[in-house]
């Protein structure tokens, strides 16, 4: 019997067992084949419609999804809030309930309110997968940075990754901290004290505030950026920019001064010179590119595995 997923929808990481992880993988290294071949597409999701709907801007996100849908051949619907009906007042519901009157069958959505995947999950009956929802979760950047770390260091269980800077802010690091928990990895978080959250020990992960003594422990060091745009005017985290850089950057000079060699990951945009130079971002141990390589194949298997779950209970339009 074909395994599938034990999740109708992706909502966020902390739904998921070690098996769903491992099974999305699996598939994720047989997409990857095809990914490298000279025609890069296989007609799996001919008979599929996903609805991409993005409330907050995204590049990178929007058009791996995107990417990721047209290579397993699924017909794929845009939908931007900037030029649609909810600038005019259109609620969630009705935006999407207006998008399946068109027989959608798969809805990813990126929203600014936390919750707003599980909400929509709850009132319609297509499969969502949750792109990022506020400062909650962002499942698919979770799963491709430790599909990333499996790749690069031949497993998850019993590596030391290290999640440093704004983790306060960041779904990515709260995804992360699920995900590679759930694969046996060891997690610390790094960063000034004022960016992390006053309970995350409960989920437990260590907590460190000295860039080197994360970078020392670790085998890997996932970099994120200072969200500037979810921070609260008014509120100073940090002196300035520069301050923060000083203290939290990483530097080629760093980087070598340590004495092992250690895996460099971030998730994206990267903001060079602040929380990693360019030096840093174009190394020989930078998997950067590998991350934004496997996002395709990761949620070409996300998609695909929902698909199939919907396939087998007879549930697609």
């Amino acid at each position: 019997m074909e395994k599938t997923l034990s999740v109708k929808h992706l909502i966020g990481i902390k739904d998921l067992t070690k098996e769903d992880i491992e099974l999305i993988f699996s598939q994720a290294d047989e997409f990857k084949e095809v990914l490298n071949r000279p025609i890069k597409k296989v007609p799996s999701l001919r008979d599929v419609t996903v609805a991409n709907l993005f409330f907050e801007n995204s590049t990178r996100t929007r058009l791996s999804f995107e990417l990721a849908e047209k290579r397993l051949s699924a017909d794929v619907v845009n939908f931007s809030a900037s030029t649609s009906s909810v600038k005019k007042g259109e609620t969630l519901v009705d935006t999407v309930n207006n998008i399946l009157s068109m027989k959608v069958d798969m809805v990813v959505m990126r929203h600014s309110s936390p919750g707003a995947c599980l909400f929509l999950s709850q009132h319609i009956d297509a499969s969502i997968v949750n792109a990022g929802d506020g400062t909650h979760e962002h499942p698919t950047q979770a799963l491709l940075d430790a599909y990333s770390i499996r790749e690069s260091l031949g497993g998850v269980k019993g590596k030391k990754v290290a999640i440093i800077g704004d983790i306060l802010h960041s779904r990515v690091a709260l995804s992360n901290i699920y995900c590679l928990k759930k694969l046996g990895a060891e997690v610390m978080v790094c960063g000034p004290s004022t960016l992390i959250p006053r309970h995350i020990a409960h989920l437990g992960v260590k907590i460190e505030h000295d860039l080197r003594t994360a970078l020392e422990w670790c085998d890997v060091a996932n970099m994120l950026r200072i969200q500037l745009e979810r921070q609260d005017v008014g509120v100073p985290y940090f002196p300035t920019l520069r301050e923060y850089s000083l203290q939290y950057g990483l530097t080629k000079e760093i980087l070598d001064s340590l004495p092992k060699k250690i895996v460099v990951m971030h998730p994206g945009p990267i903001n060079r010179g602040v929380e990693i130079t360019s030096e840093v971002a174009d190394s020989k141990q930078s998997i950067i590119l590998n991350q934004v390589e496997n996002g395709v194949a990761i949620r070409m298997a996300v998609i695909f595995l929902l698909s199939q779950r919907r396939r087998s209970q007879g549930e697609l339009n």
